[in-house]
């Protein structure tokens, strides 16, 4: 596995391997990597003869009040791990390097971005978008892998594609779930053993909701009054929000559900805050 970490070395690999017509996959991460990230890296090397995996925590997503410092990096266990799955390209760049002093251009997504996560972390989209952007410009994907566990950010991305034209395949990669139906998170690990045992709250939620749905109930409302109850037994656990949105744009569904709608919270337990999701299909 070869190591990167300067971008234009990385433009310059990603050019040669295209002209030798090699298809380049490419997984972009912030590290700490989890078995959530490695399944991505195995959905890639099935769809292209080259992956890459990018190791970035990436400042312009973290708000104001949340410590970007703070962040885990965790390089060597990540790098063992990507060269473990089969990774070809190991992408570590410094912030200089992706993003150079005097730096004024940014990707702004001005609808899907400002509902759900967006609307309570303003300019993380945005700051998601701008680096994905960059990334796709430095690997020249032809396919990138996102995990649906973060669906807005899934729904943001490939809005941003369509719009400006990117010739990249987005790909999904189904959620990573414990034994217990918890999405895989680096942020479990902040996770007391206390509090683990509540943060189970998230999955039991998403299912009473596709109980209620299989057996009738098409009324949004009556379906996140179930959700908020069910949250609600867990003590330790703080709702952020809990809608249900359609799956297209994440506007919020005021009538019966008629088309693809879209679970989506995010709750506090303790200090980590933790998100999920699922779809509606009628």
């Amino acid at each position: 596995m070869k190591i990167i970490e300067s971008a234009l070395e990385l433009q310059q690999t990603a050019l040669a391997l295209r002209a030798q017509g090699r298809r380049i996959g490419l997984v972009p991460t912030m590290g700490n990597l989890h078995d959530g990230h490695l399944s991505l890296i195995r959905i890639a090397k099935k769809r292209a003869d080259v992956v890459i995996v990018s190791l970035f925590v990436n400042p312009t997503q973290f708000g104001p009040n949340e410590d970007f410092a703070a962040y885990p990096r965790t390089f060597e266990a990540d790098r063992a791990l990507c060269e473990k799955e089969g990774a070809d390209i190991l992408f570590h760049p410094a912030v200089s390097e992706m993003y150079p002093e005097g730096t004024s251009v940014s990707v702004i997504e001005t609808a899907l971005s400002r509902t759900l996560c967006g609307a309570a972390r303003p300019g993380h989209f945005d700051g998601v978008c701008t680096i994905v952007a960059k990334l796709f410009n430095l690997a020249l994907p032809h396919v990138a892998v996102f995990g649906e566990k973060d669906a807005q950010q899934l729904r943001v991305i490939r809005r941003m594609v369509r719009d400006l034209r990117f010739p990249v395949e987005i790909v999904p990669g189904p959620t990573i779930r414990e034994s217990d139906g918890l999405a895989r998170s680096s942020r479990n690990q902040y996770l007391t053993p206390e509090q683990r045992p509540q943060a189970i709250c998230l999955r039991r939620a998403l299912d009473e909701a596709h109980h209620l749905f299989s057996i009738g109930e098409r009324n949004p409302q009556e379906l996140l009054a179930a959700m908020r109850a069910l949250i609600a037994t867990y003590p330790a656990v703080k709702i952020d929000y809990v809608s249900i949105v359609d799956d297209e744009t994440l506007q919020p569904l005021s009538g019966p559900i008629s088309r693809p709608a879209l679970l989506a919270l995010a709750v506090w337990v303790g200090q980590p805050r933790l998100i999920d999701n699922a779809t509606l299909r009628p």
